[in-house]
């Protein structure tokens, strides 16, 4: 149920969501019809979920993966934010940027709110710290 909530807010942000899976033309389809995923690629191998993340980054695209198994390990290590579903292998823990504790997708979108947030509070603290600076020569 989360599924189709997390893509449509990340849709809602202006962010392109694809599904790239192994799993069968079929199985890939159908879920992607039930979360509102449009652009779907299925039976995919781990390393050509590589290539299909490297043409995407090539074409100016920053890209983050989410996965959970050993297949999605190689991706995760170069998309450019990885994040791994915490009840995942280990080994997609291990290649992934960020950890989501809990089973829930929503967290994706927290992760990226709280990731805008400290970008826009270290900007913040930099620019005090310019002034602050100018003031005190």
């Amino acid at each position: 149920p989360e599924a189709h909530l997390t893509v449509y807010t990340l849709k809602k942000h202006g962010l392109d969501v694809v599904l790239l899976t192994g799993d069968n033309k079929h199985t890939a389809k159908a879920i992607a019809e039930q979360v509102g995923i449009s652009r779907v690629y299925a039976e995919v191998l781990p390393s050509h979920k590589v290539a299909k993340i490297r043409r995407l980054q090539a074409g100016g695209n920053k890209v983050a993966m989410v996965g959970d198994g050993v297949n999605d390990s190689p991706a995760l290590a170069q998309a450019d934010v990885g994040i791994a579903i915490g009840s995942g292998t280990d080994v997609a823990v291990e290649a992934a940027d960020v950890v989501l504790i809990r089973n829930d997708l929503l967290d994706v979108i927290g992760c990226l709110d709280l990731s805008k947030k400290t970008v826009h509070r270290i900007w913040l603290n930099f620019l005090f710290a310019c002034v602050y600076n100018l003031v005190g020569i």
